[in-house]
């Protein structure tokens, strides 16, 4: 803003992420770039299969959002290498992270936020409107709960019937404006349990309500049968 500028990119330390800043000082995060980018290049033709990659912890808002301009998502695990998968593996041509970290998979083999950028600056200045008015609306946010719940062996989530019985019965009461995920930590011994919805409150209280099953079902460490 000091200095008059239309757009900011702040990098990681490697640059392989980015995130934007417009005119007036506010952040532009990775679902919302995300969206930018796949909405520009399904108008020009250059979206293969009009579908774009994304992990199982991008916001439902991008989901919605890109549901409602016909745009298909393939999710991913968390992780960089598991978009990159999902793009070769259907030939698609545009996946990322909530981070910013961003593949155009025509373009390069991994996230280069140096490019990312200037992909955006591009965007910008072929839409001959300000960031924050091309960035406008693309994405409500939807409310996003994570609670880490400290387990001793949490690879146990997969066979815990009592947990998943949980989950079904949240996923029914959220419907289809919300999402619940629950995954072991692939480096902590903890189960991590996130709910998102449109209303903040609900997905506090359901996120709780996951986290106190998943305590009491698997938070003590099994017993060894006597030798």
């Amino acid at each position: 803003m000091r200095e008059g500028a239309d757009l900011g990119l702040a990098f990681d330390g490697d640059a392989d992420r980015v995130v934007a800043v417009d005119h007036t000082g506010a952040v532009v995060h990775g679902d919302v770039l995300l969206a930018l980018f796949a909405l520009d290049l399904r108008a020009r033709g250059l979206l293969a299969a009009d579908t774009v990659a994304v992990t199982v912890m991008t916001n439902l808002g991008f989901r919605l959002a890109m549901e409602a301009q016909g745009i298909a998502v393939s999710e991913t695990d968390v992780g960089d290498r598991h978009v990159l998968a999902a793009l070769d593996a259907s030939g698609l041509s545009l996946g990322g992270e909530q981070s910013g970290h961003i593949i155009f998979r025509q373009l390069s083999t991994t996230g280069d936020g140096i490019l990312t950028g200037i992909a955006l600056c591009d965007l910008v200045r072929r839409g001959g409107q300000p960031l924050a008015e091309l960035s406008a609306g693309v994405v409500e946010h939807v409310p996003q709960r994570l609670v880490n719940v400290p387990i001793p062996r949490p690879e146990r989530l997969a066979g815990c019937t009592e947990v998943w019985e949980a989950v079904d019965a949240a996923r029914a009461e959220l419907g289809h404006d919300g999402r619940v995920l629950l995954r072991p930590s692939g480096t902590e011994p903890l189960v991590r349990v996130m709910v998102e919805c449109r209303v903040e409150a609900q997905a506090d209280a359901v996120a709780a309500h996951l986290a106190a099953v998943v305590e009491a079902a698997l938070g003590q460490v099994e017993p060894q049968a006597p030798r």
